[in-house]
């Protein structure tokens, strides 16, 4: 699967969020919790493979901070969840969001260098701009607690900035 037909699935997963909620039928705070889960540990997974399988060091000091920055969103969410005593609820996106990345990885593992890490990079980039663009129209939106709206902003705020230094490495390596 390339990078355009990952992003593509992906757009198509948050699409289906985008579209429950045009039907009135938006998420619920615990759908919200693990869609949000979901893409942090996504991302964390991605930052794993690119740091064990780059040997460009800045490719890999960027993997290093998505694994940091979203290890901790994650940790904090599983935190408010515990707070609050919501179960984060498995849903359509989240599973979609799980299946398209499982096939991202398994195409990056085919690849070796610089085309790993272009493609890597490039995913990276595709990947924030469609859960950026979800946080900001839908999942923020549509959060009805006070916390997780919060926590939700916060996020926006560290992933528009890897969104940001993702176009910069990718600008690197051309």
């Amino acid at each position: 699967m390339s990078v355009r037909t990952y992003s593509f699935a992906l757009a198509l997963a948050l699409l289906g969020v985008a579209t429950a909620a045009q039907a009135a039928d938006k998420p619920t705070d615990p759908q919200i919790a693990h869609i949000a889960y979901t893409a942090g540990a996504i991302d964390v997974a991605a930052a794993k493979q690119a740091i064990a399988k780059s040997r460009n060091k800045v490719v890999v000091s960027f993997a290093k901070d998505m694994m940091r920055d979203h290890q901790a969103v994650n940790k904090q969410a599983l935190a408010l969840v515990a707070k609050l005593k919501v179960k984060p609820e498995d849903n359509a996106t989240s599973r979609a969001l799980s299946d398209a990345a499982g096939k991202t990885k398994a195409s990056l593992a085919k690849l070796r260098g610089k085309a790993f890490d272009k493609a890597y990079v490039a995913n990276e980039v595709a990947f924030h701009q469609q859960v950026n663009g979800a946080l900001q129209t839908l999942l923020i939106p549509s959060a009805s607690n006070a916390e997780l709206k919060g926590l939700l902003e916060t996020g926006l705020k560290i992933f528009q900035g890897h969104e940001q230094h993702a176009v910069h490495v990718a600008a690197e390596l051309q």
